[in-house]
C-alpha cells in the first residue's frame, strides 16, 4: 500500500498516511482540525536486475545478427594513409662529434 503525505493549510504540519488506492483522501488535520492537502514529491526509483547499466551490455564478441539471418558483408578495409618522411635532423651524438 502506498504512503501518502498531507500538509495542513492552517498549521503546516505534515502527516503521513498508509492508504489503499480506493481509500478516500484525508481532509481534516489531526493537530488543529484544518484542511489537509496531498503533497506530491519525486519518487525514488531503484533498478534491480541486469541490463540497466552500461556495463551490463553484452560483450563485443557476441554477434548482433539474429539466429537464422545472414551476416551483412563487412566493409572494405580502408587504404592506409600515406606516411610522410620524417624531417631529417642531426642526432645529438653527431652534433657533439662534429664540434671537435
Amino acid at each position: 500500500m502506498p504512503t501518502y503525505e498531507y500538509e495542513c493549510q492552517s498549521c503546516h504540519q505534515r502527516v503521513e498516511a498508509v492508504q489503499r488506492f480506493s481509500d478516500p483522501p484525508l481532509t481534516t488535520c489531526p493537530h488543529c482540525g484544518g484542511d489537509l492537502r496531498k503533497v506530491f514529491s519525486a519518487v525514488g526509483i531503484v533498478f534491480k536486475g541486469s541490463g540497466f547499466y552500461k556495463t551490463d551490455s553484452r560483450s563485443t564478441s557476441v554477434s548482433a545478427t539474429p539466429p537464422g539471418a545472414t551476416a551483412p558483408a563487412s566493409p572494405a578495409p580502408s587504404a592506409p594513409a600515406p606516411s610522410s618522411p620524417a624531417p631529417s635532423s642531426p642526432s645529438p651524438a653527431a652534433a657533439s662529434s662534429s664540434s671537435d
